[in-house]
């Protein structure tokens, strides 16, 4: 079958299938608009249905006060858009979709079922009712000489000349689920800034990498309970560790600070509490006591639970020196540990870095490009896990589309 050239005019195309793109769509479907969205995967929402493979996390319940300030330095920025969308108003959506929804014990909120695939099916039904054409397994291009959008699919090529674009393309992380960062090269040859793609909610690698017998034995299983302290600040989790260090909650709590630590210095040190529940006079009172005929393994398990992986990780980072009581004390209460790197890009859950706000106009609108805008975690800002990336980028889209629609009213 010989490549044909088509050619549409829709009012408004969007370009990416994730929740940003598909709540912008919907706010723009709820004006009247004409809406085309455009993806490069089979289907849409791949990203968003592996989030829900372990249970779909949609927001988190906390005060919202606090809610905000998970956002760090972009936190002023997205707050126009989350006022307009809270967690409050993400579970009202959900039950407007026939989803309900219940708060975990952390304070995570998830849909009853706990599966993001019903979900995503009631809204895309709600979508297409609302006229919403998707066409699928098409590559945006960037643009032709004559300012038209371009993509690439199986047939051939497409050219699109919308009234208004919105890119709502992803990160760069899971590049096989579609979000694989090809257009930041496309918006710089425009004159769109960017701020460079980093890894964000990702795993580290230890300095030095661990023993075989560590990895052989101990990869793959999470040290739990434990507090994590560095810079200052100190949280208690869970993380896992890794054939290359370690990764998990805990840790993508912490990753924006590790990963500039080790930008700036070359490595990033943080210390565990692989006792969070003893205080350092009690654990230090009960090592003086002495291990008697005990071996160290026995005692340590009989007086503070401490075994398996957490008692394997002493002796990683310790060695010889578990023996000396005093250092003993210390390496249970802040044991350190050194990381050199950030895992790949592509591992990461999201990405930091993209287009910067200050390149936007009040309306989400590219100074640089007039009638393109810009959603989701294409924008230069990062969040750790919890609910709060989700809701972000719905509710920065959702603000997008109703932006959109009154510009195109």
């Amino acid at each position: 079958m010989s490549e044909t050239l088509t050619e549409l005019s829709p009012e408004v195309a969007v370009i990416g299938g994730g929740p940003a793109g598909l709540m912008a769509a919907e706010m723009l479907c709820r004006a009247g608009r004409r809406v085309e969205l455009f993806d490069a995967m089979p289907t849409v929402g791949r990203k968003f249905l592996l989030a829900g493979r372990g249970g779909l996390n949609l927001t988190h319940s906390e005060p919202y006060p606090q809610f905000l300030q998970r956002y760090g330095e972009r936190a002023a920025a997205l707050q126009p858009m989350l006022d307009t969308f809270t967690p409050t108003d993400l579970r009202d959506w959900c039950e407007e979709l026939g989803i309900a929804t219940f708060v975990g014990s952390s304070g995570r909120v998830f849909p009853l079922d706990l599966k993001a695939a019903p979900l995503l099916r009631a809204w895309l039904r709600r979508l297409h009712a609302q006229g919403l054409q998707v066409h699928s397994r098409h590559r945006w291009q960037g643009w032709s000489e004559d300012g038209a959008l371009r993509f690439t699919h199986p047939g051939g090529e497409t050219l699109c000349r919308p009234r208004a674009t919105l890119l709502a393309l992803g990160g760069a992380s899971w590049a096989r689920l579609g979000s694989d960062g090809s257009w930041a090269p496309l918006l710089a040859a425009r004159g769109v800034d960017l701020a460079p793609l980093r890894p964000s909610n990702c795993g580290f690698e230890v300095r030095g990498g661990w023993s075989e017998y560590l990895r052989s034995r101990f990869a793959g299983q999470p040290i739990k309970p434990v507090s994590l302290r560095f810079e200052g600040r100190n949280q208690q989790g869970e993380f896992v560790l890794t054939q290359h260090g370690i990764e998990g909650s805990l840790v993508y709590a912490f990753s924006a600070a590790l990963r500039e630590a080790i930008a700036r210095e070359g490595q990033a040190t943080l210390t565990l509490d692989l006792l969070p529940q003893h205080p350092i006079d009690k654990v230090r009172a009960q090592l003086a006591r002495g291990q008697g005929s005990k071996s160290l393994a026995a005692f340590l398990k009989s007086q503070f639970g401490l075994q398996g992986l957490k008692l394997a990780l002493l002796h990683e980072v310790l060695g010889e020196a578990v023996h000396d009581h005093a250092r003993l004390a210390e390496g249970l209460k802040a044991l350190p540990l050194t990381l050199s790197a950030t895992r790949p890009i592509d591992e990461a859950i999201s990405t930091a870095g993209g287009v910067r706000f200050e390149v936007l106009d009040g309306h989400g609108q590219l100074k640089a490009l007039p009638g393109v805008w810009v959603s989701g975690e294409m924008l230069d800002w990062e969040a750790p896990t919890g609910g709060y990336l989700l809701n972000a980028c719905l509710a920065h889209g959702r603000w997008v589309g109703q932006r959109m629609a009154e510009s195109l009213a």
